[in-house]
């Protein structure tokens, strides 16, 4: 499996994504600067979290104009998987292609913190590995990670199963400070209508392997390098 990370002034997250996807895949990915105007031939496009551009404007305004950006654009609407964290997700709602907006936390402080997430559904390229209702531990450190939809878009997100992860207590239900950033539904990922990109406030990359703390990450990354190799 071939994947390529997108790199963004001010993004921090590229290495520890790096390393998530060789551990998974076997294969490092290509480093792409974000003023190239085309990708390599992949089969995985990632953006990481960080603050590209400083945040400023609006988290992910200014990366989602980079000279890289309508290679992106037309390799997901062409099927090629794409994943998003953090600064990525917020990317990707700035390129339409995930519904949606990411808007300051809540309480309108950064949260910097582990977070349970339930898996909604397991039948993605992207949560094969899990199974659903399973809860799962990952970090989050974000001041922008509130996900807002119109009563429209949500209704959609739910009716057409596109809600990949919600925020939830170690039970697996919803709980009171459960939710970090305020994000509608309890929100934590979500897939595009045709299911080959992704968007998650939290960070998977950080949890792969026992010496972390937990590697209930790396599902995610399994799933995919399974997803692709059967493709």
């Amino acid at each position: 499996m071939r994947s390529a990370i997108i790199l963004f002034p001010g993004i921090n997250r590229e290495r520890d994504m790096a390393r998530a996807l060789t551990r998974a895949t076997g294969t490092a990915p290509a480093i792409v600067w974000h003023k190239e105007t085309s990708l390599p031939p992949v089969d995985l496009i990632v953006i990481p979290g960080g603050f590209s551009y400083g945040d400023y404007l609006r988290c992910g305004a200014i990366a989602a104009r980079s000279p890289i950006m309508p290679d992106l654009i037309a390799r997901a609407e062409a099927g090629v998987t794409v994943f998003g964290v953090c600064n990525g997700f917020q990317v990707l709602t700035e390129t339409g292609l995930l519904p949606g907006a990411l808007m300051r936390n809540a309480d309108l402080k950064f949260v910097c913190r582990d977070v349970h997430l339930r898996v909604e559904t397991a039948g993605t390229r992207f949560t094969n590995r899990y199974t659903q209702g399973q809860v799962i531990r990952t970090p989050v450190a974000h001041g922008d990670g509130n996900y807002f939809a119109d009563p429209e878009t949500l209704a959609r997100l739910k009716g057409e199963d596109q809600i990949v992860f919600r925020y939830v207590g170690p039970n697996g239900k919803p709980a009171e400070n459960a939710n970090p950033n305020g994000s509608i539904d309890d929100i934590a990922g979500i897939r595009n209508a045709r299911g080959n990109v992704l968007g998650m406030m939290p960070h998977p990359e950080d949890y792969i392997e026992p010496a972390q703390g937990c590697s209930d990450g790396l599902g995610i990354f399994e799933s995919m390098a399974a997803a692709l190799e059967q493709a």
